[in-house]
């Protein structure tokens, strides 16, 4: 039987971060929630909530770029709420490239309350499609009880 393992997926953005959820076995992402990115701190405490309740085996950031595919402002302060999830939640972050998710969400029929979370299930669902399920097994967190 495949391992299933389960995702969440950040369209990250200066005033609003969505979030999805997603599984390795049917590679389907669903929007979420709509989280307010400031104050940092409660950003910080939705997603550990966030976690806690879906317990995902890694976590996926969306980054943008230019069509070219050159970085600008807004990608490196992805990598950096990347690198903050990482340190924060101990979990495997993976970046990839979201050019195009907030305009195929809105061709989508999302609407604007919903349209970074619908972004962020068309960002998880490129990874795992793109990713064949994941490229590599994801490290298991050491069990806290064992000896």
């Amino acid at each position: 039987m495949a391992d299933v393992r389960t995702l969440l997926g950040f369209d990250f953005g200066e005033v609003r971060i969505g979030v999805a959820v997603g599984n390795t076995l049917t590679e389907s992402a669903q929007a979420l929630t709509v989280l307010a990115s400031v104050p940092t701190r409660e950003r910080f405490e939705r997603i550990a909530r966030l976690i806690a309740e879906w317990q995902p085996a890694a976590l996926v950031v969306g980054r943008p770029v230019h069509p070219d595919g050159n970085p600008h402002d807004m990608t490196l302060r992805c990598e950096r709420f990347a690198r903050q999830l990482s340190g924060r939640f101990n979990l495997p972050v993976h970046l990839t490239d979201e050019r195009y998710s907030s305009a195929i969400a809105q061709s989508e029929g999302a609407g604007a309350g919903q349209l970074d979370a619908q972004a962020a299930a068309i960002i998880l669902r490129q990874y795992l499609s793109e990713a064949g399920a994941l490229p590599a097994p994801i490290p298991s967190l050491p069990d806290p009880s064992a000896p």
